[in-house]
């Protein structure tokens, strides 16, 4: 979901460059490059796969600061998949929006995994409307033209081409979301990316401006290899496009760089060469409406990645409560709160965003 970029003024600019190859060249260690060491957990599923490979394709999913907010409890026949309150991020999550979202996204891995592999089954909502449990059936593979971009799915928070995306693609996104009790608009009109833009103008100024906000933003950034492999989660800098620079260096250029209108000029620059903007709403606001938003978009992240596009997260109209309103009435939803924004277009990859073991994440 909310990703922040660290932004290097123009005078800082080839010194830290300077500091960021060292640090790339030296912060993995002895343990190898961290392109092979981040690709492991994306290794291809065998047939009919041990049940903690579907966990490991599971927490392949995207989450708000990369979190990873879930747990996951094995048992005879069913995987429940259960929120973990304690990678909360009260600042920009309050209510936990963003968690339950991210507990969606990586049920829907998992059920996509699982039945493509030979454990097909039934995912449904946990009794307390806030987990989900995965129940094994009997039956053949289930065949799912998503389930080849799981490990190849990532953000791309960079400058995109501006190309226009075919008609043709464009259904196969709207296709993909389809989901009981979640709406979903694509917008590609200019004025309506436009608009866009403003909100995510206006949102970054705002969250910029709170310090908690940016305690909380600065306690899940990685500034380089060594620390992303350490954590395995957060925001590691060359995932953003950012320089890769060692742990003090990178604190202290957070603090001295990183601004609202250097970002303001970047969000800006981003989403005009985006050629869509994609906008999620529930029906109601609660945490199984969350969830379900969640698994419809991992479905988009999913198609969009099968077809070749990029994409990345501008939350800032929807976690600053104040500009929600201004975006429902864009996408003619009415007083409905709007979930998530992301932009989607073609362009270059970037470096794999760091995960925790398996291990960490079971139960």
């Amino acid at each position: 979901m909310n990703r922040r970029r660290i932004l290097i003024g123009a005078g800082a600019t080839l010194a830290l460059g300077a500091a960021g190859g060292f640090a790339w060249r030296t912060s993995t260690g002895s343990s190898g490059d961290y392109d092979r060491l981040t690709a492991r957990f994306r290794a291809p599923l065998t047939d009919a796969p041990p049940v903690t490979e579907l966990v490991r394709y599971a927490a392949l999913a995207a989450s708000g600061h990369n979190t990873q907010p879930w747990r996951f409890r094995l048992s005879d026949g069913a995987v429940d998949i259960l929120p973990d309150l304690t990678r909360r991020t009260p600042a920009v999550d309050p209510d936990d929006h963003h968690l339950f979202v991210s507990l969606g996204c990586a049920a829907e891995n998992l059920r996509i995994a699982a039945a493509a592999t030979g454990r097909p089954g039934e995912l449904a909502l946990g009794a307390d409307g806030r987990s989900l449990r995965y129940s094994f059936t009997s039956g053949a593979a289930q065949p799912d033209p998503l389930f080849a971009a799981i490990p190849a799915r990532r953000s791309s928070r960079t400058i995109y081409d501006g190309h226009p995306i075919p008609p043709s693609a464009l259904a196969r996104l709207r296709q993909a979301t389809t989901a009981p009790g979640v709406a979903f608009h694509l917008l590609t009109d200019r004025p309506s990316l436009d608009r866009v833009r403003e909100l995510v103008v206006a949102g970054n100024t705002a969250q910029m401006a709170d310090p908690a906000f940016m305690a909380e933003l600065k306690h899940w950034l990685r500034f380089n290899p060594r620390a992303a492999l350490r954590q395995g989660d957060g925001l590691f800098s060359a995932s953003s496009g950012s320089p890769v620079l060692p742990d003090g260096l990178g604190r202290l250029a957070f603090d001295r760089f990183f601004t609202a209108a250097s970002e303001n000029t970047r969000y800006e620059a981003q989403i005009a060469s985006s050629a869509a903007v994609a906008v999620f709403v529930a029906e109601r606001s609660d945490p199984a409406h969350w969830i379900a938003v969640g698994r419809a978009c991992q479905r988009l992240m999913l198609a969009a990645t099968g077809l070749g596009l990029r994409h990345a997260f501008v939350n800032q109209p929807v976690e600053v409560a104040a500009l929600r309103p201004e975006l429902a009435a864009l996408v003619g939803e009415g007083d409905k709160r709007p979930n998530l924004v992301l932009r989607l277009g073609f362009g270059p990859t970037l470096p794999l965003s760091p995960r925790r073991s398996v291990e960490a994440v079971i139960l």
